[in-house]
């Protein structure tokens, strides 16, 4: 069976240099870790979670198991030939989410070594930049079972998936702005900042869904 999305030596030679690097370097840190590694914090910056040395293989075994789903899942899906019509997006977000995540991992595991990063700047404009890139494609993100905004009527309809996504890319960039600015805003209001942003991305997305959803019913 052909594969829906087509990797190539070209396509994959990236996220699996990434994990690589990842997995390498992972050997590293859990030689240099404490017994206790800080793995959380909060809107502040300040550490409120800690783990064990185990945290350096924690990050790298999921990147693993996200890279497989990534090339696993178009054949899963009962909409598998829609994949060709968006397979660079495919490929562009694949590789944008694990360099998100080998980011955030080298962050964290340096500050768990001593070296005094910024954590609480560092993840929210990660996340800001995540959500920017992917609002920027989510328009040519075609109707599917696993990627993009799967409501139960973007699902049902050709013309609404093509309209949430389109509504939905604005959205993210929008959420994606407000989480990378959120670190550089006074302590009391990022906690209601974050929220607005993800209200916007959960519930901004899934009312404009069924919207949508109602006009083209009553119009037929």
């Amino acid at each position: 069976m052909k594969n829906p999305i087509e990797p190539t030596i070209k396509t994959e030679i990236f996220p699996l240099l990434i994990l690589a690097a990842t997995i390498i370097s992972s050997f590293y840190f859990y030689a240099g870790f404490p017994e206790r590694v800080p793995t959380h914090w909060d809107f502040a910056g300040q550490v409120n979670g800690w783990g064990s040395r185990s945290f350096a293989f924690i990050i790298p075994g999921v990147m693993v198991i996200m890279y497989l789903l990534f090339m696993v899942l178009p054949f899963l899906d009962p909409k598998k030939e829609k994949y060709s019509q968006f397979k660079k997006v495919y490929h562009i977000l694949k590789d944008v989410i694990l360099l998100f995540m080998a980011v955030i991992y080298l962050a964290t595991s340096l500050n768990a070594l001593g070296y005094n990063l910024p954590i609480g700047i560092i993840i929210p404009v990660g996340v800001g930049l995540l959500f920017i890139i992917i609002g920027n494609y989510m328009k040519e993100i075609k109707s599917n079972w696993f990627v993009g905004i799967r409501t139960p009527w973007t699902l049902s309809s050709e013309e609404v998936w093509e309209k949430t996504h389109r509504f939905g890319g604005k959205a993210f960039m929008i959420s994606g702005f407000l989480i990378a600015l959120d670190s550089f805003l006074p302590i009391s209001w990022r906690l209601p900042v974050f929220i607005v942003a993800i209200i916007l991305v959960v519930f901004g997305t899934i009312i404009y869904s069924y919207i949508v959803y109602l006009k083209e019913k009553k119009g037929k």
